[in-house]
């Protein structure tokens, strides 16, 4: 009801000098003759003022600076995790509140890890967020910056129609880290965001699980014929990087181990084609791809070669003309700049990230970082584009943390304040290796540092066991640990759980 979503409005607001509220009130408020039941002369349905929040005003001397964090992914979440809250406020602006274990995300989709265990809650990363007056965590989209004044542009997140309309609000910074990932490419190709799912949060993978399993009990239905049963119980995963191929990997496992018990009169019906343009797993030894490719194809899943010229509601068109039906298609093509950082007036790197220097500050604004998948190095520096990956982000992260506690350290927090010393080394990126799991107790293992460099790489159960204990030694929290090895354990005793929650 109208008047009952205008009195809580109106009893939200807290006058603009409290102290207690990161907002205040810019607008007078709302006459309460509107929210009263008795006759009047004013019209039923009045349009109501609309009401303005000035958000979190510049520090003050005296006052920690504060340190603004956009986005919740690994870098910016590694940065949190490393600040110095004794030195600093701060305060992270995301979509989300909580950080995506992305390695596992593809175990999520078919039951062998709960959504919960790959998800880390902001809050508990950086306890600050939650105890410190000064700290806060606001779910929201940046829809702006202005580096002259000093100011995010923000805009709060909603859940549907009948949730409170969004509204605006501004945070002045006294440092900035943009740390806003990127988003998938769909190269242009039409219908791919109308069709397809991609594998990036935890609501994909639970869009890809109950969608799966939708089509599985859809299919067991007496009066499906034979193609539409085929067509439903079809995956079709586009892209062969290592999100696809874990993706394609732990599907076969689902297939082999659990539909072939469980959907006994289906079970004849159901596959999964992977299509890849180049090579799979690019990035990896030739030795190692050839025996993912190898693998992958015993385990059921076929192998395509081809570019996808269109996606439409039940079928894919190649390149050649083939028309591929599908009933469940996953799209891990690789990622791009989002439309927020395109539309950023400032500095670009190849490949249209942001750009920055070699301690991982934009060169042309004061007071501003870059780090993770949305920067790159500015061709000043000299220095190649780093890979968008999980380790790189937390590198960054970790990196940018030590230095602002140092900036910091310095008396040079608050806005406009360094002179300019010394900063100390710039970030080196090391590459540690890469790791793929390929389904049936296998991984692949390459740590070598560039695909050109000589160094240690293994297939096989050796390498899965490794897959798994260097990612369960990743994982952030103890609690998400231990969820975890017993989901594992669980999973390894009685089997992947079916349900369609």
């Amino acid at each position: 009801m109208a008047w009952f979503r205008s009195l809580i409005r109106v009893s939200a607001v807290q006058p603009r000098n409290a102290v207690s509220s990161p907002f205040s009130l810019t607008s007078s408020l709302l006459s309460l003759r509107y929210l009263s039941g008795e006759a009047s002369n004013q019209p039923q349905d009045p349009q109501p003022v609309p009401i303005q929040y000035s958000g979190l005003a510049p520090t003050r001397p005296g006052e920690k600076p504060r340190v603004v964090v956009l986005g919740s992914g690994w870098a910016g979440c590694r940065l949190m995790k490393g600040l110095d809250t004794e030195i600093y406020d701060v305060v992270c602006v995301s979509p989300r509140n909580h950080m995506v274990f992305t390695p596992l995300l593809a175990s999520t989709c078919v039951g062998t890890l709960e959504f919960r265990s790959v998800a880390e809650p902001i809050a508990r990363i950086q306890p600050a967020i939650s105890r410190e007056p000064g700290s806060y965590f606001f779910l929201a989209n940046c829809t702006g910056i202005d580096a002259d004044k000093h100011l995010v542009h923000c805009e709060t997140v909603t859940d549907g129609p009948d949730t409170l309309d969004p509204w605006k609000f501004k945070i002045a910074y006294d440092k900035l880290v943009i740390a806003l990932g990127a988003q998938p490419l769909t190269f242009g190709i039409h219908g791919v965001n109308e069709h397809a799912i991609f594998l990036r949060e935890v609501h994909h993978a639970q869009e890809i699980r109950r969608k799966l399993l939708l089509n599985l009990m859809l299919s067991d239905v007496p009066g499906i014929s034979e193609g539409e049963k085929s067509r439903l119980l079809h995956c079709v995963v586009v892209g062969g990087g290592p999100t696809g191929v874990e993706f394609s990997g732990e599907l076969s496992d689902f297939i082999k181990n659990d539909v072939h018990e469980r959907y006994v009169h289906v079970k004849d019906y159901i596959h999964v084609t992977l299509i890849e343009a180049n090579e799979i797993l690019s990035s990896f030894d030739d030795r190692l791809r050839q025996y993912a490719t190898k693998q992958l194809t015993k385990s059921g899943v076929r192998l395509v070669r081809g570019i996808v010229k269109d996606v439409k509601a039940q079928k894919l068109i190649l390149n050649d003309g083939t028309e591929v039906p599908y009933g469940l298609l996953v799209w891990s093509t690789g990622v791009g700049p989002s439309s927020l950082v395109n539309s950023l007036e400032i500095p670009k790197s190849p490949g249209g990230r942001i750009g920055i220097d070699e301690w991982l500050r934009i060169p042309s604004v004061e007071d501003v970082f870059a780090i993770g998948d949305c920067s790159g190095f500015v061709e000043s520096t000299g220095k190649p584009a780093l890979p968008a990956l999980a380790q790189v982000a937390e590198r960054q992260g970790k990196y940018l943390s030590h230095l602002l506690n140092k900036i910091g350290k310095a008396n040079g927090g608050h806005a406009s304040t360094w002179n300019g010393a010394e900063l100390g080394e710039p970030f080196v990126y090391k590459h540690l290796g890469s790791m793929a799991t390929i389904g049936r107790y296998k991984a692949l293992v390459d740590l070598r540092q560039s695909k050109e460099a000589k160094g240690l790489s293994m297939a096989g159960f050796v390498s899965w066991f490794i897959w798994r204990s260097a990612y369960l030694t990743r994982v952030l929290s103890w609690r998400n640990r231990f969820y975890v090895a017993i989901n594992w354990l669980t999973t390894l005793v009685f089997g992947r759980d079916i349900s369609r929650i």
